[in-house]
């Protein structure tokens, strides 16, 4: 599925497929549409009956292989977490923990396949996403695949934060950019193929369209209230105690159905602070520009030194959100400091 906004970035694709370069690199925001052009390039690339728009026939063998997922010359790198199938439900597989990261065992395992004739004599694809997934090991040993590519094999590598990617890595690539579509663009699309998703969702997600309709058809919305309920819950807040409720809510069956986790509701506070600050500093809420009252009288209690100190705060929790130690106490920390910054208490 190509999205409109992708239209001049598939017509390059299509142009340039005579000289493809074997890497690619597709860079930008997450949460609008990189996984989906990535998946329609490589159908199109190893379709043997293009249509007439350029796009892959969707009719020939090659493409009905794709559609089944079973094209042996189409190959992903993905998370064992993003892979999994439900299949096992306890997170196990081989009796090893399902992993966040890209693993160096799952690079190694192309090498034997790379290097014998692909199954349809054309093209092999290889999708890595997200490509930030990778740690040093996995990137160095995808590293030697990209310095000496096997014949006909073009890497994808999807990243929402390219700069995390190996220098070295990043050189062997061809790096094509996907800004964030405009306002404009996303209001449509919403309003055709999602109608119903809120505002306050396309504001939260950074104005990005697949991941907004997502959330939305989680039931996102309930949960934002939720968090800007307690985060205008001001003074006599004890965040203490709400990081107890909040490990409840993390555990209850409406985060868990809408995803949200740890990671995502630091996420969101940071977001949260992020318009206290630009308020404090002269600015303006991009994330929560529904609650400007709200957040403007915060923001009047906080020094611009407060503001600012909360605000890389954030930053740094956000770093370790992924792999806290220990979340109640990760949680406990964070609100302690959002209290002492908002003049809501605290110990």
């Amino acid at each position: 599925m190509i999205l409109p906004w992708q239209q001049a970035t598939w017509r390059r694709l299509v142009d340039g497929l005579p000289t493809l370069h074997h890497a690619l690199l597709l860079a930008g925001p997450a949460g609008q549409g990189k996984r989906q052009f990535a998946e329609a390039a490589a159908a199109r690339l190893l379709c043997e009956a293009p249509g007439v728009r350029d796009f892959a026939c969707g009719k020939c063998e090659a493409c009905q292989w794709v559609q089944a997922d079973s094209h042996p010359d189409l190959l992903r790198l993905v998370p064992d977490l993003d892979g999994d199938t439900g299949e096992d439900p306890e997170g196990k597989d081989g009796g090893k923990a399902k992993s966040a990261q890209i693993r160096i065992e799952q690079v190694r395992a192309l090498t034997p396949i790379l290097t014998v004739t692909a199954h349809r004599g054309g093209r092999r694809v290889v999708i890595v996403d997200p490509a930030e997934a990778m740690n040093p090991f996995t990137a160095n040993a995808l590293l030697k695949l990209l310095e000496e590519p096997p014949a006909g094999v073009v890497f994808l590598l999807v990243s929402a934060r390219p700069m995390r990617l190996l220098p070295t890595l990043r050189s062997r690539c061809q790096r094509w950019d996907f800004p964030m579509p405009s306002a404009e663009a996303v209001a449509g699309w919403l309003r055709d193929s999602h109608p119903g998703t809120p505002q306050e969702l396309v504001d939260l997600v950074g104005g990005a369209p697949l991941a907004a309709a997502d959330l939305s058809g989680r039931g996102g919305q309930g949960l934002r209230s939720r968090l800007v309920a307690d985060l205008t819950a001001r003074p006599g807040v004890d965040p203490v105690r709400l990081a107890g409720q909040w490990e409840a809510w993390l555990r209850g069956k409406e985060a868990q159905a809408a995803g949200l986790d740890l990671a995502m509701l630091v996420g969101w506070v940071q977001r949260w602070v992020t318009d206290l600050a630009a308020l404090r500093l002269g600015g303006i809420p991009r994330y929560f520009p529904d609650q400007g009252r709200a957040l403007a009288a915060i923001a009047g209690t906080m020094t611009v030194a407060d503001a600012l100190a909360c605000y890389n705060d954030f930053i740094a929790l956000r770093r370790v959100s992924q792999h806290p130690l220990n979340s109640r106490l990760m949680m406990e920390d964070m609100l302690i400091r959002y209290c002492r910054a908002v003049g809501g208490g605290g110990p």
